[in-house]
């Protein structure tokens, strides 16, 4: 019936199995939005993509996809996380060693974020420097965890390409003089 649009076949699906998806979901993120975030994006999909769908078994294709949508949400946290903690562990061999270089770092960063769209440059300032959580953002902001996650990532590949660029640089220059 989905696959034929019918709006109250996908609104019993929703009703039946929301609690279940979002109890699932919470379980792993244990944050109460990202989970709502991920069993969002799981209707959404399933509604978009209702003609194209051939699913046999319905609870088991909803589970398996919460469970795709919480590990995307994790993988999106770890990149950010593992991103900063090299950054940090160059800058720290580079600042101990040479501190104009460092001072080049800090420069080429701070250059990059002004790049960014006044949006994302926002949230990724209330993140970095103030230590807001991606939940505490989107309270601040009214938006939802998920726009957050979105902004931060276009923010972090951006400052990822350039700064890696940099560091290359600058670690050519180091590692040459």
């Amino acid at each position: 019936m989905l696959s034929q649009n019918d709006e109250l076949a996908f609104a019993e699906i929703y009703n039946r199995y929301w609690k279940l998806l979002y109890s699932s979901a919470h379980k792993i993120l244990q944050v109460k939005d990202a989970a709502q975030d991920a069993v969002q994006e799981v209707f959404i999909s399933l509604w978009k993509r209702r003609t194209d769908l051939h699913i046999e078994v319905l609870q088991s294709y909803l589970y398996q996809a919460v469970r795709f949508q919480v590990f995307k949400a994790i993988r999106a946290e770890k990149t950010d996380q593992d991103f900063f903690n090299r950054l940090a562990l160059i800058t720290k061999d580079i600042l101990i060693e040479d501190p104009v270089l460092f001072k080049e770092v800090e420069t080429t960063y701070q250059q990059l974020i002004h790049t960014l769209p006044p949006d994302e440059q926002e949230i990724f300032l209330l993140h970095r420097d103030s230590g807001l959580t991606y939940k505490q953002i989107a309270e601040q902001k009214n938006i939802s965890v998920k726009t957050v996650e979105k902004k931060m990532s276009r923010s972090l590949r951006e400052l990822r390409f350039g700064l890696d660029d940099a560091l290359l640089v600058l670690i050519m220059i180091y590692f040459n003089s």
